[in-house]
């Protein structure tokens, strides 16, 4: 960067140009198509030899010139300077680009302001056909000025092959800039007749105004169909990735979308009731509501076009925040600090890391970002991060949703901004290191066995390292309650034999586990989760807490699939652990033959709360909060258009396999998503990429040392020290591994 950044805190984010702008183009578009409408009343004066007419017209181009001249020229100035102050690097790209082109400009600009200075006061003085020779005159230089700065702004969204040639004609001359000149010159002919309206019902005489308010409707209604033709020309196109923004991949814009096309269809009707005669106190009012409504209309369209360029300035060639393409590498090894002298703090240390964080904020996120104020507030973005979470989302900015620009920087530049959004700006108190609480130990009596006089071993095992469940029933559910158990007797002989025959094998719960519809909501909204209503403590499968296992005669063992345990014993202890008790008894004598315990691995230990807000929900060690559940649907909502926050809320929530395949659940739902591990691990892994060794997988699963149920308690993670990623890969690997379903 050769520029110091203009830090305006509250008014960041582009504020002061948005607000300037709308304003300026709406005015500048009136100044387009009111030329041409004073030129062509002018006439229609003359034809009809109207003196009310001539009159009307002199009054209304008084106005013009005050609005389009002063109004104008200071906005226009005003575009100029916050332009320069909050995107210095690409108002110098585009001033030397098309240095040639601005002068023309200002050219055409100097011939508008003495046209039109020349045409109202020789207003009524001058020959008519001279005097509509200037008013033609102005009109040109108007319309030139426009077709100049239309090649401009449109290089800015589509620069087509200038960014191979760097010619100034491929540049100008780019893909939208015909359709983006067709549609601008339809919209600046529509407001003139808005802009018409409110002068035309100053008029005192109801006979001449209802004939000028008629006039001014056909300027409105006329236009319309070709500024939609053209409009749809102008989205034709577009690249696919501004087009997709424009069409509702970027959320922000489909609120200016959807108000484009309703304020087209009330604009269109506000014409026709103009049209009408109605009493002056109805049609006054009226008039000056649609010259509002315009002005929604002008700021919808450019917010679009603004947005839908994103993440760029100039698309393909320089991000919003300033950063040329192709820099990203240099800047990730060398640090973003040390690219400009303008920053005080290139060497970041524990006592400066705040300092730099908001160096790095001003330069990277300001230009689109303000602080507590109304453009895209990064402080109500921020606040229910902490340090990692906060840094975990500055990695994915930019990777799966393509609006923003990729964060540019190292490691420790990262987490200084990361410190200053948590820190500073939301003034979140660093977080002291808390000591884990200790699980309870729970004695375990083991069935005894005499090697020497039992006829029988029973083995049983869980199917599962860990079962885990999400226990967010109010808001959704991914993975209900139902483990599952499995057992075989063996026959303790010299040619030892599987026995299935004449025996029947059962599952007891330690006790304190036998109930735990008391700890979760997952029975009673069961009909809008799995689509049936469950009796208390029974799964979907049909199994309680105890019962008969089943045998399966292919693989010779016997089953219990299904058993709705939880981590949460009656008392209100989190025991990840419970130890079921199997039992082998002989159906002919009743007769025991052998017994035995097993683990039956479960917690509601998933990191949803690391980077969606809230808290852990059960004894601040575990568990989905309802805070958190209700982030990830609003997030879920937002990014893909669906209602599922709403549904929850009205006590309707749902099983995510219900559109997601699972082929952990063996549901198929809708065959064009993703299976659902597959989009779950796919799309965090653009958010926790580059995570050493297994810290991605700790961040959602609780299989980190710190974690209170840590699942990795065998001896490969014990005595070999093998984590995660040995057997499966990093986060990005198996994440495509689940591709395959």
């Amino acid at each position: 960067m050769n520029y110091p950044i203009w830090d305006l805190q509250w008014a960041g984010g582009g504020f002061f140009i948005a607000t300037i702008a709308v304003f300026h183009v709406y005015i500048s578009h009136f100044a387009i198509g009111g030329g041409l409408f004073l030129v062509l009343t002018e006439m229609l004066g003359y034809r009809r030899n109207s003196p009310g007419i001539l009159e009307y017209t002199r009054r209304h181009t008084k106005f013009f010139l005050i609005v389009t001249m002063v109004l104008g020229g200071i906005t226009g100035v005003g575009i100029w300077s916050t332009i320069s102050l909050i995107h210095p690097t690409a108002t110098s790209r585009l001033i030397h680009t098309f240095v040639f082109a601005w002068a023309i400009e200002w050219v055409f600009f100097l011939g508008e302001i003495v046209a039109i200075l020349i045409y109202f006061y020789t207003f009524g003085k001058m020959e008519r056909r001279k005097h509509l020779a200037i008013g033609w005159i102005y009109f040109f230089c108007a319309w030139m000025s426009l077709f100049v700065i239309n090649g401009i702004i449109g290089f800015m969204l589509t620069p087509g092959d200038w960014l191979e040639t760097r010619s100034i004609w491929d540049g100008f001359f780019n893909p939208s800039f015909w359709p983006s000149l067709a549609f601008r010159t339809f919209i600046a002919l529509m407001f003139a007749g808005l802009y018409g309206f409110v002068t035309a019902t100053w008029e005192k005489d109801q006979k001449l105004r209802e004939t000028l308010v008629r006039h001014c409707a056909l300027w409105l209604l006329l236009p319309f169909a070709f500024l939609l033709l053209s409009g749809w020309w102008y989205i034709s196109i577009l690249p696919e990735l501004p087009q997709s923004m424009v069409l509702g991949a970027n959320p922000e814009l489909i609120p200016f979308f959807q108000g484009f096309l309703w304020i087209s269809a009330i604009l269109f009707v506000g014409g026709l009731i103009m049209g009408i005669r109605m009493p002056l106190s109805v049609k006054q009012p009226i008039a000056w509501t649609l010259l509002v409504i315009g002005l929604m209309y002008m700021g919808c369209f450019e917010w679009m076009r603004e947005g839908g360029r994103r993440p760029y300035v100039i698309y393909g060639f320089m991000y919003s925040n300033s950063i040329l393409v192709g820099q990203e590498d240099s800047f990730a090894k060398d640090g973003y600090l040390k690219s400009s002298g303008w920053f005080q703090h290139a060497d970041i240390t524990p006592e400066n890391q705040l300092a730099a964080g908001q160096e790095i904020y001003r330069g990277l996120c300001s230009s689109c970002h303000s602080i507590g104020g109304p453009m895209n507030d990064i402080r109500s973005l921020t606040a229910h991060f902490d340090q990692g979470g906060m840094e975990t989302m500055i990695n994915g900015i930019g990777k799966v949703y393509a609006y923003m620009p990729r964060f540019v920087g190292s490691t420790e530049e990262r987490a200084a901004l990361a410190a200053y959004l948590v820190h500073e700006v939301n003034g979140h108190p660093v977080q002291k290191v808390q000591e884990q609480p200790e699980r309870p130990v729970l004695e375990v009596e083991i069935p005894a066995f005499d090697v020497d006089e039992h006829e029988y071993v029973l083995l049983a095992w869980c199917t599962l390292g860990e079962k885990c469940i999400s226990d967010s029933d109010s808001y959704f559910s991914f993975l209900p309650p139902g483990s599952t158990l499995m057992a075989q007797l063996i026959l303790r002989d010299p040619q030892p034999e599987i026995i299935t025959d004449n025996v029947e094998l059962t599952f007891t719960p330690p006790p304190g586990f036998t109930n735990p519809s008391q700890h979760v909501e997952f029975w009673k909204y069961a009909k809008s989760l799995v689509g049936k209503d469950l009796p208390q403590n029974v799964s979907t499968k049909g199994l309680g807490l105890e019962g008969v296992m089943t045998l399966n005669p292919e693989n010779l063992t016997f089953v219990a699939d299904g058993i709705p345990v939880l981590p949460y014993t009656d008392d209100g202890l989190v025991n990840p652990y419970p130890i079921f008790t199997i039992e082998a008894k002989s159906t002919k004598t009743g007769q025991v033959l052998a017994t035995t315990k097993v683990v039956a691995p479960i917690s509601t230990e998933i990191g949803c709360k690391n980077c969606h807000s809230g808290t852990w929900a059960k004894s601040d060690v575990t568990g989905i909060a309802a805070l958190t559940a209700s982030d990830i649907l609003a997030r879920h909502d937002k990014r893909h258009k669906t209602d599922l926050l709403a549904k929850a809320e009205a006590g309707q929530p749902v099983l995510c396999q219900s559109c997601h395949p699972d082929p952990l659940l063996n549901t198929e739902a809708n065959p064009e998503l993703l299976n659902l591990p597959a989009a779950i691990h796919g799309f965090h892994a653009n958010y926790l990429a580059n995570s050493p060794d297994a810290e991605a997988c700790h961040s959602c699963h609780p299989t980190g040392p710190d974690s209170y149920t840590y699942c990795a308690r065998g001896v490969h993670a014990s005595e070999v020290g093998l984590t995660c990623v040995n057997c499966h890969g990093t986060l990005e690997d198996h994440a495509l591994t689940l591709l395959k379903g």
